[in-house]
């Protein structure tokens, strides 16, 4: 195996590099590095660094008795990046013998070897057995074989990247079925539809094992899907978080939607503006997905660290922050299409909402996207009279 130095953040670490002409598939790489997400990774040591420290204060720990895993490590580089740069524990494993060998090398070449061990397990196996503080999944594709081990092994901080959005947003609908156990819209607020699903999914596995989640910070960025989540003890805590999870009804026909929380709960298929046919979605989390103070202080950590991805990673943080909790999100330019009007600039467009009374935020989901309580009659409304 060719391999070469790459950086990123303060550390330096060695990754494969595939013979010119041999192309091998992700999942099946001897071990699988992806640069493009950098910017996962910038977030995730910002992220891990906020909530480490809180961490510390409140428990009396020190960092490095802090423990995180990366169950799922590959070339390693982010729980290198973790342990390197944030001081606190880390556990690599990957079932590679060559990504095993390689993360070997790289904890000897960074002299972690009193804060970072490496473990050559199934990742199921070893979550089942230990318990860690910071549990972070980032697998190939879908986490959703490894939640339930995770949702058991998880102590303080669940963190999930899923990178299979066509399932999640209701592009490749019966996969999604199958691997959530929902039902997902493939329509204009998809991206945010795959988040909730991702959500609902988690809250669900984490109920088994009397766990709750708060959402500190989720995200939905080109291919994948982001989440970090604030876990507690306790069967009230856990009935009180299941109550935001629920169903969203959306009319095709008229773009209305409306939410329902509860795993049971009786939802009529007419839509009461149009009466046309709603098509129902989830189970999916109908909480908020993020913490304005948490997002706070992740962004004033992003300031002082050296990341090749500082100013995308900051905005993508503030926009976020900012966002309404209200789910789904409305698309400017699709509903000027339906009703015949050209679309405004989006900051005045918000202003008019603002001005007759109703909150409304842009969304991190797409430059067009937002959010508000306005009705989709009162939107619309507003549309037209901006032409």
């Amino acid at each position: 195996m060719n391999i070469r130095a790459v950086r990123e953040g303060e550390t330096e670490i060695l990754v494969p590099v595939h013979e010119e002409g041999v192309s091998f598939p992700p999942s099946q790489a001897p071990v699988f590095y992806n640069p493009a997400m950098e910017l996962n990774r910038d977030i995730s040591v910002a992220a891990t660094s906020v909530f480490a420290r809180d961490l510390s204060v409140r428990r009396d720990m020190a960092l490095e008795d802090i423990r995180y895993v990366d169950a799922l490590s590959a070339s390693g580089i982010r729980g290198l990046r973790i342990a390197n740069e944030t001081g606190i524990h880390a556990t690599l494993n990957d079932w590679s013998e060559d990504a095993y060998e390689l993360i070997r090398q790289n904890i000897k070449n960074l002299d972690l070897e009193q804060n970072v061990e490496a473990k050559r397990k199934n990742a199921n196996v070893l979550l089942h057995e230990s318990r860690f503080n910071i549990v972070d999944i980032d697998p190939f594709g879908t986490p959703a074989p490894f939640l339930a081990a995770a949702a058991r092994s998880v102590v303080h901080l669940l963190e999930i990247t899923a990178t299979d959005t066509a399932p999640l947003c209701g592009a490749h609908l019966h996969s999604g079925i199958r691997k959530y156990a929902a039902i997902p819209f493939n329509n204009e607020y998809h991206n945010e539809m795959g988040v909730r699903i991702l959500l609902g999914k988690i809250a669900r596995e984490l109920s088994v094992n009397d766990k709750a989640m708060d959402p500190l910070l989720s995200h939905a960025t080109r291919h994948y899907v982001r989440t970090y989540l604030r876990i507690e003890k306790g069967a009230k805590k856990t009935d009180s978080m299941l109550e935001q999870v629920g169903y969203i009804a959306h009319c095709p026909s008229c773009g209305s939607r409306q939410v329902f929380a509860g795993i049971a709960t009786f939802i009529g298929k007419e839509c009461p503006k149009c009466l046309s046919e709603r098509m129902i979605g989830g189970p999916l989390w109908l909480g908020r997905l993020h913490q304005p103070d948490f997002c706070n202080e992740v962004i004033a950590e992003i300031e002082i660290r050296n990341l090749g991805t500082k100013e995308q990673a900051r905005k993508l943080v503030e926009i976020c922050r900012d966002e309404l909790e209200t789910p789904m999100f409305y698309d400017q330019h699709i509903m000027c299409k339906k009703i015949g009007v050209s679309p405004t600039t989006i900051e005045g467009f918000l202003t008019v909402l603002r001005d007759r009374g109703f909150a409304a935020s842009r969304t991190h989901f797409s430059g067009t996207s937002f959010k508000t309580d306005a009705d989709i009659c009162e939107i619309e409304n507003v549309l037209l009279s901006l032409r």
